[in-house]
């Protein structure tokens, strides 16, 4: 890892930077651009984090997004034509994609710079607040299983869970606890929140997304469940376990640093509407149609996570 940490380039204005941190401050930008243009949701949350650790945040989920853009989007498309690859050769492109994509994170990580604005960005973080291997290998692994494993035991199903969604909020908490003290028994309390509420954020989507998925990209995320088997009972039974995982995640909440916690907050709540809404929206429903909350459910959330107002 490199030695020289450099200063977090957000700190202070154009004209004060030069060298390396001029170029992390316009890496933060393409960073932040990235999210600004693929999740509004997110950007509008992501502005409820104290200035620490926003942009940390930020330089996480566009390295998360640019990899997810590799699997199902702008290089799928740009190798087979469709929104994923298909043929063999397609595949073993977006493997390469993938695999030269996560090995210039570790390299820019140990010598503390990328050509790629993106991974310069990730990799200051990572370097800033403690992100590693053990965290960055399981993420870039589940992104590959999209590329082959359509379908999922319980096993494997929780492998993809862990490295697409749990350590991404395992990477966030990472920034939120840097340079704070905390107990063993809080920072675990912590560990597990991120961990379930990556999990259940995971697990709304791929439920919201449940004929997309199926019809478009060929993949059924959950074991044992299809377009054509869904019903009301299996419905019920994925609803019952995100809303367990969103409890859990809860009781971390009052845990987290206050600059973070109202973010976190957001998202919460946000999820808690969407899964309240796949619980009263008909399964047959849902296997043709994506559930959302409507913009003005979105500010009424975000007002509440402003004012302090916490998950019951």
């Amino acid at each position: 890892m490199a030695s020289n940490q450099p200063a977090n380039a957000t700190s202070a204005t154009d004209s004060q930077l030069t060298g390396l941190n001029l170029y992390t401050r316009a890496a933060e930008r393409a960073s932040a651009e990235v999210i600004d243009t693929y999740s509004t949701s997110f950007g509008l949350a992501s502005k409820l984090l104290g200035k620490r650790v926003r942009q940390d945040v930020r330089n996480i989920y566009a390295l998360v997004r640019v990899a997810d853009e590799v699997v199902d989007g702008a290089a799928a498309q740009a190798l087979s034509g469709e929104a994923t690859a298909h043929t063999e050769s397609q595949i073993a492109a977006t493997e390469k994609l993938l695999d030269d994509l996560e090995t210039e994170t570790y390299a820019a990580i140990d010598r503390g710079y990328s050509t790629n604005l993106v991974v310069h960005a990730f990799a200051m973080t990572a370097i800033r607040v403690g992100i590693g291997r053990e965290l960055i290998e399981p993420f870039f692994t589940s992104m590959r299983m999209d590329l082959r494993e359509h379908e999922h035991d319980q096993a494997s199903f929780e492998e993809y869970i862990y490295g697409s969604a749990e350590v991404v909020g395992l990477m966030c908490l990472q920034a939120f606890m840097h340079e704070r003290e905390y107990t063993a028994e809080d920072t675990a309390t912590m560990i597990e929140g991120a961990r379930a509420l990556g999990s259940a954020f995971q697990k709304v989507n791929f439920l919201r997304d449940l004929a997309a998925d199926f019809k478009l990209l060929e993949r059924s995320y959950f074991p044992g469940v299809t377009v054509s088997n869904f019903d009301e009972a299996s419905k019920q039974a994925i609803v019952a376990d995100i809303a367990s995982e969103l409890h859990t995640s809860a009781l971390s909440l009052p845990k987290l640093p206050a600059d973070s916690r109202r973010a976190v907050v957001a998202a919460q709540l946000l999820f808690e509407a969407l899964n309240k809404k796949l619980a009263k929206t008909p399964a047959e429903e849902l296997a043709s149609t994506r559930v959302s909350v409507s913009t003005a459910q979105k500010m009424r959330i975000l007002a509440l996570a402003l004012i302090g107002v916490m998950p019951r």
